[in-house]
């Protein structure tokens, strides 16, 4: 029986390029574990008023529920001013809620951060690392994945060039490692 791996994409842009990443990363997981793409821009933004055992959205408890249904979360996001993207960060909240009750506790996780740029989603990457460390999830930490020019490296069909895929496989493989250990 395979494990579930959930893959959160902090864009949410239809032709995403941390999407294109993630999805190409997925393909790389082991037949044990079955990556899962879980949506987050759906999540209503997280206002502890509207998040009471009287009228708990929908949204929030699907989230967490699926949170708690998996091994692990893979974390491929873009960078937005220097940091995570607001639906990234309003899913963490949402999971980490109610408090004590934590969706993410223990869950080890992996950041691939994805830039057009040059400097390769560095901020979000250590932002996201940072938020990480609260909630208790142990993060895989070498070999760091940070893919810049990230338009060089996708052809048309959204597929990695040849010599990257060794590189994300090197990523996908340190993190069942870790799972493993978990």
């Amino acid at each position: 029986m395979s494990e579930k791996i959930a893959v959160l994409v902090g864009s949410l842009r239809k032709g995403s390029y941390s999407k294109q990443i993630a999805k190409n990363l997925a393909k790389l997981f082991p037949s044990q574990y079955e990556p899962e793409f879980i949506e987050i821009g759906n999540l209503p933004l997280y206002n502890e008023d509207i998040d009471t055992p009287e009228s708990v959205p929908a949204e929030y408890t699907e989230f967490r529920n699926k949170i708690k249904d998996v091994k692990g979360v893979l974390f491929v996001t873009p960078e937005y001013n220097r940091s995570v993207p607001a639906a990234l960060k309003n899913a963490l909240d949402v999971g980490s809620r109610p408090y004590g009750q934590s969706a993410w506790d223990m869950k080890p996780a992996a950041i691939v951060s994805v830039s057009p740029g040059a400097i390769s989603g560095f901020g979000a990457n250590h932002h996201l690392r940072q938020s990480l460390v609260f909630l208790n999830m142990p993060v895989l930490q070498q070999p760091e994945a940070y893919i810049g020019n990230v338009t060089n490296i996708l052809d048309e069909n959204g597929n990695v060039a040849e010599g990257t895929v060794g590189f994300l496989q090197s990523i996908v493989d340190a993190y069942v490692d870790l799972l493993n250990r978990y």
